[in-house]
This record gives C-alpha cells, sequence and structure tokens, in this order.
C-alpha cells in the first residue's frame, strides 16, 4: 500500500512537471514600502495579502513611509444586455471598473493612470429579486479579485523607482492596443 501510494505521488509530481505547471514563486517588486490610497477594505486586503506574501516588500499606512504609492478608485455599475418581448430585463451587464495609478512619494509617475475593466452576464427575474442582488454581490467579489490579480502581474512590470521618460510603464486602457514589452 505504501508502495503504491509512493508511486502514484512520484507520478503526479512527473505530470505535473511535464506539463509546465510552476508555483508562482518569488515576486520581485521594485518597490520595498507600498502605501495604498482610495481603495477599497477588501481590494487593501487582498493588495497586501499578495505582496505581502509573495514578496518581501510590505504595505505601509503613511505614504511618508512609502517608496510607492498605489491610487485606486473602483466603478461598478449594470447595464442591460437583453429585454423580453414585453421590454421587461432578462440579462443584465455587471461591470467593474479599476483605475490604478503607480507615483513615488515625491509625486513623479511610476506607472502612468491605467484601468483595468471587467464583466460578467447575469439573467435577471423579478421573482428571484433578493437572490439575484446576492449573484451580483458574489460577481462583484470575483471580479474584484480578478482585476487585484491583474494588477499585482501589472505591477510586477515596473523595474526602477527613479525611471527616465522612456522607462515610465505606460498606461492600459480597456479596449486599447498592449504597449510593447519592455526591452
Amino acid at each position: 500500500m505504501i508502495r503504491r501510494s509512493f508511486l502514484l505521488l512520484a507520478g503526479s509530481a512527473l505530470m505535473l512537471s511535464a506539463c509546465g505547471f510552476q508555483l508562482r514563486g518569488q515576486q520581485d517588486f521594485a518597490f520595498k514600502r507600498l502605501a495604498i490610497v482610495g481603495a477599497t477594505p477588501p481590494v487593501t486586503a487582498r493588495i497586501t495579502r499578495l505582496v505581502e506574501g509573495g514578496s518581501d516588500s510590505v504595505v505601509v499606512q503613511s505614504v511618508s513611509n512609502a517608496d510607492a504609492v498605489l491610487h485606486i478608485t473602483e466603478g461598478r455599475n449594470f447595464s442591460t444586455l437583453t429585454l423580453n418581448q414585453l421590454g421587461v430585463v432578462q440579462e443584465y451587464q455587471v461591470n467593474l471598473t479599476l483605475n490604478y495609478t503607480l507615483t513615488a512619494p515625491d509625486g513623479s509617475v511610476l506607472i502612468r493612470p491605467s484601468a483595468i475593466a471587467l464583466n460578467r452576464a447575469m439573467t435577471y427575474s423579478d421573482q428571484f429579486s433578493t437572490a439575484k442582488v446576492t449573484e451580483s454581490d458574489l460577481l462583484f467579489a470575483d471580479m474584484q479579485k480578478d482585476a487585484v490579480d491583474q494588477l499585482m502581474r501589472r505591477l510586477g512590470v515596473l523595474r526602477t523607482l527613479h525611471p527616465t521618460p522612456e522607462q515610465v510603464v505606460p498606461g492600459v486602457a480597456p479596449g486599447a492596443p498592449l504597449p510593447p514589452p519592455p526591452l
């Protein structure tokens, strides 16, 4: 029995390594102390957990103690996707936009103003309005998690806290072409 378990474990490890699976590992941010300004408590908590858990950087409360300051604003809204033949809404689009910029404490821009825009489709029925409110809250929480994960990857692009004008990370806007990769 022990031999079978060992063989199963060894086979699983071999298959995972063959498929290209790799743990996320340690992130190397250009900043060692990050201050977050304007974010909601769930966004702040997730960024703090990801920064402190996956790197040697820490999140600080005071802008004066920070190497970099992350300014975040969040927008949420609904838009109508489909109507039935009576003109009653059947489906909504749930939208979340996370706008951010990263600056040095002196105000110089490290990452230009950028946005992460996410959306999900949600069916709707007046019969289940209370359940749909809960569903929309879950969708917003899931989109917030996805947006913060994308934001963390974008923060990892920054290589220096004193960039030349050519080294400043360009802004990314929804629907805009992606900037060229850094050299």
